[in-house]
Order: C-alpha cells, then structure tokens, then sequence
C-alpha cells in the first residue's frame, strides 16, 4: 500500500470513520477533486464526473458490500494510478 493511495483515501473519508461510501468518493472527487490534484495527490486524468467516481468505487469494492476499507481501496488505486 502506497503512501500516496493512504493519502487520497484518507482526503475522501468524509467523516472520517474509516470507510468510504459510494456518495462520500463522489462527493469527495467533485469538492476535493482539483485541490487534490494540484497537490499531487491525485492524476489530473483521474479527476471524472459522478460516473467516473461511481465506476472507481465499483471497481474497488471487491466484497459487494457498498463500503471500501482502506486496503479494497489502495489495491485498485495503486494498481490503477501506478502507485505500486
């Protein structure tokens, strides 16, 4: 798990209960989104719409379960952003 994958999850854990839900990533990627990836923190290119955020989470919810834990989360953003 990458520093960086650590990072994003930790900017789009809304409430910070250590989980992220469908409606907190495209929440998350559409307020947080540019501050994220001016910093670095996130590729310009990874910056989408609502469905671009939705597809991220899908992808990453490996269980079905409508919640990512911070490893569901870093083995699809590592993998998808090169970060591994």
């Amino acid at each position: 798990m990458s520093d960086k994958a650590r990072k994003l999850f930790e900017a789009l854990d809304l409430d910070a209960n250590g989980t992220l839900t469908r409606e907190e990533v495209i929440t998350a990627l559409r307020t947080k989104g540019p501050t994220l990836v001016a910093s670095g923190d996130l590729p310009v290119w990874a910056l989408g719409d609502a469905d671009a955020a939705s597809a991220l989470f899908d992808a990453a919810d490996q269980n079905g379960d409508a919640v990512l834990t911070l490893e569901e989360f870093t083995a699809v953003v590592d993998r998808r952003f090169g970060w591994a």
